[in-house]
């Protein structure tokens, strides 16, 4: 038989352009928007998460990552994100709220108390929550926790009242938590974080709830030089993907993308614990004041909370999801009760 060397090249370069064409295929871009600046903990953490994602699928998956809010705020973000002109988002417990509700429940004041007690809730209620994720269209590649959420003020706030005789910054794109404050009684300054410096200045306000490592950076405790050392509420993080870009990525890969999620979400977690504790330190040293309280001090403001229970998880335009936050508190009970 004669053998026709134009044939077999001919179907040589058609195996290859089909072969080709099915690995090209694969191959996808991620874009990746983060509010946070990428010279931070989380910045660092999520070019790495990038990395390794590259890494692990040899190639096929790339991310590009949108930092310190280039893609927008988190409203502009979400719209982004669902309309697939970005495919993954950093987001704060704000953004994650507009997705799902019942996020919110875990900045409820005074509620969760401690890192032991996070992880706990956190370990019990996010199997539930990713799946409310999804169900809104977005897998949750990773939980993070940021540190927690101080009161700074000019002035020792060691009871509610002392908080209640001043003026308290919240931020106006917190609506919930603006609405909680107020329902606890307390005075409402609503003020962009950028503000914050020019609001104490200025007398406009005389104390926020925020976030310690914020604190440090932009040098406001040069003013609110008070730190009460209760924990108001943890800050929370999540990265999120559209599913519609999931949906493309083939499953082999997607145990080995999750993992490296989880790594950079432990990852987070550690360098936020660390830098928060050097800002504060660090803020001492140039003559912050913490002022510890007691275990019974801790109590005042635990009850002082309680007795507006009803009203900040009932009514026609509850605060926070009555059915998360009555689970969180039942968690939270059982793990105290055992003494921990």
């Amino acid at each position: 038989m004669k053998v026709n060397f134009r044939q077999i090249l001919f179907l040589s370069a058609l195996m290859f352009f089909v072969f080709s064409s099915s690995v090209f295929a694969q191959r996808l871009t991620v874009r990746l928007a983060s509010l946070v600046p990428e010279n931070t903990a989380w910045g660092q953490s999520i070019n790495r998460l990038a990395a390794e994602w590259s890494r692990v699928t040899n190639g096929q998956i790339t991310v590009t990552v949108f930092h310190g809010g280039t893609a927008g705020d988190e409203a502009q973000v979400l719209s982004l994100l669902r309309s697939n002109q970005i495919q993954a988002a950093v987001l704060t417990s704000m953004g994650l709220n507009s997705i799902t509700p019942e996020v919110m429940a875990l900045s409820y004041p005074f509620l969760v108390r401690n890192d032991a007690e996070l992880t706990e809730v956190l370990r019990v209620i996010k199997p539930d929550l990713d799946a409310r994720m999804q169900r809104s269209g977005f897998v949750t590649l990773a939980w993070a926790r940021a540190g927690w959420v101080k009161i700074f003020s000019r002035n020792p706030v060691i009871a509610p009242d002392d908080l209640r005789r001043v003026r308290l910054a919240s931020s106006p794109d917190e609506q919930q938590m603006i609405d909680a404050f107020r329902t606890l009684n307390y005075q409402i300054v609503p003020t962009h974080l950028t503000d914050s410096l020019t609001a104490l200045q200025s007398s406009r306000i005389d104390a926020l709830y925020i976030s310690p490592v914020f604190v440090a950076g932009n040098q406001l405790f040069g003013i609110a030089n008070n730190m009460t050392s209760i924990n108001v509420a943890p800050f929370m993080g999540g990265i999120l993907m559209n599913e519609v870009t999931w949906r493309r990525i083939p499953d082999r890969f997607k145990p080995a993308l999750m993992e490296a999620s989880r790594r950079v979400e432990r990852d987070i977690e550690a360098s936020i614990a660390n830098l928060e504790t050097e800002a504060v330190n660090t803020m001492v040293r140039y003559g912050l004041r913490i002022h510890e309280l007691t275990p019974a001090q801790n109590q005042v403001w635990y009850d002082d909370t309680s007795r507006f229970e009803s009203r900040l998880i009932s009514g026609a335009n509850p605060v926070f999801n009555r059915e998360f936050y009555t689970r969180i508190k039942n968690i939270l009970t059982e793990f105290r009760s055992r003494g921990r």
